[in-house]
């Protein structure tokens, strides 16, 4: 498609849900990047689950399709769930100082109330398990080499993950012991 000097290419990415599609937008000649508009197939550290689809399909759409796209392609998703995403990440891979340092930043952008996305293609490869399935400490990580079961045993450990409780803040537990909450908590 065409809107002007804005070229949109639709691409087919079944798996999600069946119909899926990504927009992979660009001008040509602009000094700007290319951006993918990824819905549900490809988040910021994480990808869709296989709703109406296969470890197949998802491979296939991150691979050949979206992997293939030019390196700086920006990449705008269809949710904000980068924290959660990159907590699953540290799991997989709890040496991988980039998944460290983008997971900090997102949690600082997140206090702040400010947006994670979008990110880049060349990025996402370096810190999204999901892009990372040949990778050594994925491969352990699952118990698989064949890059389709390490994406669907990625997949399963995803969906199962439950994200990490988080201790209470100290002044809170000080207020409780104190007495200070009572007069809101009892009964009338």
């Amino acid at each position: 498609l065409q809107f002007g000097a804005i070229r949109v290419r639709c691409l087919f990415t079944p798996c999600h849900t069946s119909g899926h599609m990504c927009y992979f937008m660009w001008e040509d000649g602009s000094p700007d990047a290319p951006a993918l508009f990824s819905g549900d197939t490809l988040f910021v550290g994480g990808c869709g689950r296989f709703f109406e689809g296969t470890a197949e399909q998802m491979y296939t759409n991150l691979t050949q399709i979206l992997g293939a796209l030019p390196k700086e392609t920006k990449v705008f998703c269809g949710h904000e769930c980068t924290v959660r995403n990159l907590k699953f990440a540290l799991k997989v891979e709890p040496e991988n100082e980039i998944v460290k340092k983008k997971l900090a930043w997102a949690k600082q952008r997140d206090d702040e109330d400010l947006p994670t996305v979008p990110s880049t293609l060349q990025e996402e490869f370096l810190y999204n398990p999901f892009l990372r399935v040949t990778e050594e400490p994925l491969q352990k990580f699952t118990g698989k080499t064949d890059p389709v079961e390490v994406l669907r045993t990625l997949r399963t450990e995803k969906d199962n993950f439950k994200k990490p409780k988080e201790r209470p803040n100290p002044q809170a537990v000080l207020a409780f012991d104190w007495g200070l909450f009572s007069p809101f908590l009892e009964k009338k």
